[in-house]
């Protein structure tokens, strides 16, 4: 009896081991997807102000200085991936990170991701054809400051 559940539970180990490339890939798309969706608008832009201002100057200097580490991680790339501000709980800064693929900010990194940038091509191809700077350019024209505001309160919250 044993040997049969130890084979049995083996199996099951083996199943969710080998699913894993596919949860990751997967499921790090949902998670980017609902993010990316949640922090954009069509009345987005401008600049942040309150505590996100605030911890992003203190943490890059300037908003300016924020924006081009984001831009600049992000469009270099290699092939498809996302670029993130995320809030790293330890130490209770803002940090930027590029990720390839579908991959998740938190589970990869630790940091909270507060706001991120779809450089996979169908984000972008059809109306920046591949001149993903000029994508990139014009996503600040969109971001929702204020979802990305309460996403810092959130992250704050859990640490």
């Amino acid at each position: 009896m044993f040997t049969v559940l130890f084979f049995q539970l083996s199996d099951n180990i083996n199943q969710i081991i080998k699913l894993q490339p596919v949860l990751k890939f997967n499921g790090g798309g949902h998670i980017n997807h609902s993010i990316f969706w949640e922090v954009l608008s069509p009345n987005g832009g401008g600049e942040p102000t309150g505590d996100l201002m605030h911890i992003i100057t203190r943490d890059f200097g300037s908003f300016d200085r924020m924006k081009e580490e984001l831009t600049n991680v992000t469009v270099a790339i290699q092939g498809s991936g996302w670029g993130w501000l995320g809030y790293n709980p330890n130490s209770f800064r803002l940090r930027v990170a590029a990720l390839p693929n579908q991959d998740p900010l938190q589970p990869t990194t630790g940091l909270i991701p507060l706001f991120g940038i779809d450089v996979w091509e169908h984000a972008y191809y059809l109306q920046y054809k591949n001149v993903r700077p000029d994508y990139v350019k014009a996503i600040w024209n969109i971001v929702n400051w204020n979802a990305v505001s309460e996403r810092l309160a959130a992250a704050k919250q859990c640490s």
